[in-house]
């Protein structure tokens, strides 16, 4: 079974609901009947239902399994328009602009995730991660002990015997640019909930990734992730990790020995946090595109509750994979 199927699998025993605030997006209203007829989760979409349905007749779509809802016209409107200014009062929001706010689905969405009328949020399909990740953080925040969210992929690697059993998170790849050395260390953190929750690692172990292999070159670069490497052992000591690694040394055994000699994950790492989004965006693209690996993601983490971010080009089947994910991760 694909790690892809185990994950829908997953999702169909949990019975969680997964709101969907592009209610309109014709791929996401087309996602419905693969989400339904899975069982991977009891999907909301939100907007005008008359449009909606619209839509869905027009594409020849079956979205009977979904619940709409309207924001403007939900019962609990005034309860989240009153939540948002007591949040938001301190940095300038009135009533007035909190009522205009929550008219948009992915701030609505976003309150429902917190207030928990639903149990994760998939988004994306039309709006840029900052606009999905804006009112996720306003509103429902970073889980406890994060600080600095981020966006890792699953890489699965035919024929290869690293890693686990081919099988990597590769992080961060996709939201933050230049991150801190403690920015690093929370990734790993966060990037070990993905190994399990979504991989079924058994032992994440992580590498901190740089073009130094314990003290091989000398620059701030590298320094930067020794500082990381030190940070996350001693804030998260639950933690099996080791750098910096250059990337061999982090996956391949023998490299692995030769090059760090006594350390406990060098050359089994299955979990690796690359230092800049330069780093991890290539990485993963030349491991999809050369190495024929299949990319899972983005996925992201740090979230106190699960909000998933889609790419504007996603297909209606990752839809369904994020909306399984999320319900997972619930």
């Amino acid at each position: 079974m694909s790690l892809l199927a185990e994950i829908r699998e997953k999702a169909a025993k949990k019975g969680k609901t997964i709101v969907l605030p592009e209610g309109t997006e014709e791929r996401t209203i087309e996602a419905i009947k693969g989400i339904v007829d899975n069982k991977i989760a009891n999907p909301i979409l939100l907007g005008d239902e008359k449009e909606i349905r619209g839509i869905a007749s027009k594409i020849g779509a079956d979205i009977s399994g979904a619940e709409i809802i309207n924001p403007v016209n939900a019962p609990y409107f005034d309860d989240f328009v009153q939540a948002f200014y007591e949040m938001r009062k301190k940095k300038g929001v009135d009533l007035d602009k909190a009522r205009a706010t929550m008219l948009n689905p992915l701030f609505f969405a976003s309150m429902m995730v917190k207030t928990d009328k639903a149990d994760g949020e998939v988004a994306g399909a039309e709006n840029t991660t900052g606009n999905v990740l804006r009112p996720a953080l306003q509103i429902i925040k970073t889980a406890p002990g994060i600080s600095a969210v981020s966006g890792a992929f699953i890489i699965i690697v035919p024929n290869c015997e690293f890693g686990d059993n081919g099988t990597f998170v590769f992080a961060d790849c996709a939201v933050s640019i230049d991150p801190s050395p403690a920015d690093l260390a929370e990734f790993a953190k966060s990037s070990v909930g993905t190994a399990v929750d979504l991989c079924g690692m058994k032992e994440p172990k992580i590498g901190m990734l740089s073009f130094s292999t314990k003290g091989s070159a000398s620059h701030a670069m590298v320094d930067k992730m020794v500082e990381a490497t030190n940070i996350a052992k001693e804030k998260f000591p639950e933690l099996s990790i080791d750098g910096e690694f250059q990337f061999d040394a982090a996956i391949v055994p023998k490299v692995g020995a030769s090059k760090a000699p006594g350390s406990s994950v060098a050359g089994n790492c299955n979990v690796l946090i690359f230092p800049d989004i330069n780093a991890g965006n290539l990485g993963y693209k030349i491991a999809q595109r050369l190495g024929k690996a299949e990319a899972i993601g983005p996925i992201l983490q740090g979230i106190a509750k699960p909000v998933n971010d889609l790419s504007r080009g996603c297909s209606v089947e990752d839809i369904v994979n994020v909306v399984a994910m999320t319900a997972v991760r619930a």
